[in-house]
């Protein structure tokens, strides 16, 4: 519908996904719901391989929660759907490569969405704060994803203080990837879309698997888990007609084709 506030868009094997709720792109509990079945039928969509997530306008990718939907009488623990906020950060089996395109301000749950993606690309002027704490609440995704993926201390700076900070700094923890012209945001991500589509989507979904299921066990018991076929994406690669095709077009040097079975 046009007056959805999030708008789809297919690009062959990607489908390009976009919060865009004026002013600022907040979401509410009836957003992150519309925002959960999208992202499922992603996944469920076995033509589609690769999903770029961006905000609509120049300004905000996403400040996170609606707090005048909140004051109006959405709950903070209410019914956000079947991803949990936002769709993604809680979506089971997503095993397909998410690109977050952060077009401006990302904060609060805003930050903690392009979190949940795999790969984040901003453009030059967008900002980023976890600024719960200044309204008595807690930043509780990127409370558990943000010690993980940078240095503890700067982790707990920026969850403890609420500052703001650029996306030079940003690039320089490894909370991001790559920086652009905002003029050139959307053509990047859609490069880089493209050569994932282009690649082996059952190997994608067993690297995702496996990262994720591995993220709080030792090594050996994860490289057990590979090799004794445990996780369901790595059985099913190597099985599939996929690994047999990379292998002989490895032998007849040319370029495999990928049918994601």
């Amino acid at each position: 519908m046009s007056d959805s506030p999030i708008k789809t868009e297919r690009r062959g094997h990607v489908l390009e996904v976009t919060l865009d709720r004026p002013k600022a792109n907040a979401i509410d509990l009836a957003t992150s719901r519309i925002m959960g079945d999208v992202f499922r039928d992603f996944r469920d969509d076995p033509e589609l391989r690769v999903a770029i997530l961006t905000g609509g306008g120049e300004k905000f990718f996403c400040p996170g929660w609606d707090l005048k939907a909140a004051a109006d009488g959405d709950a903070v623990d209410g019914d956000y759907g079947v991803g949990g906020f936002g769709g993604l950060q809680e979506l089971r089996g997503m095993n397909k490569p998410v690109i977050a395109a952060v077009n401006g301000i990302a904060c609060g749950g805003g930050l903690e969405l392009a979190l949940s993606a795999d790969i984040i690309l901003s453009a030059d002027h967008a900002t980023f704060a976890l600024p719960e704490i200044r309204s008595g609440t807690v930043a509780d995704a990127a409370s558990v994803k943000l010690p993980k993926r940078i240095p503890y201390h700067i982790a707990m700076e920026l969850l403890l203080t609420g500052r703001w900070f650029d996306a030079e700094e940003a690039k320089g923890w490894g909370i991001i990837n790559h920086i652009y012209p905002a003029a050139d945001l959307m053509a990047e991500a859609r490069k880089l879309a493209e050569l994932l589509a282009s690649g082996p989507p059952l190997v994608y979904a067993a690297i995702k698997e496996i990262v994720r299921e591995a993220e709080d066990m030792k090594f050996q018991d994860a490289m057990n888990k590979i090799t004794k076929s445990q996780f369901e994406t790595v059985e099913k690669l190597y099985t599939s007609e996929d690994q047999l095709e990379g292998a002989r077009a490895f032998a007849e040097k040319r370029d495999p084709v990928w049918k994601g079975r």
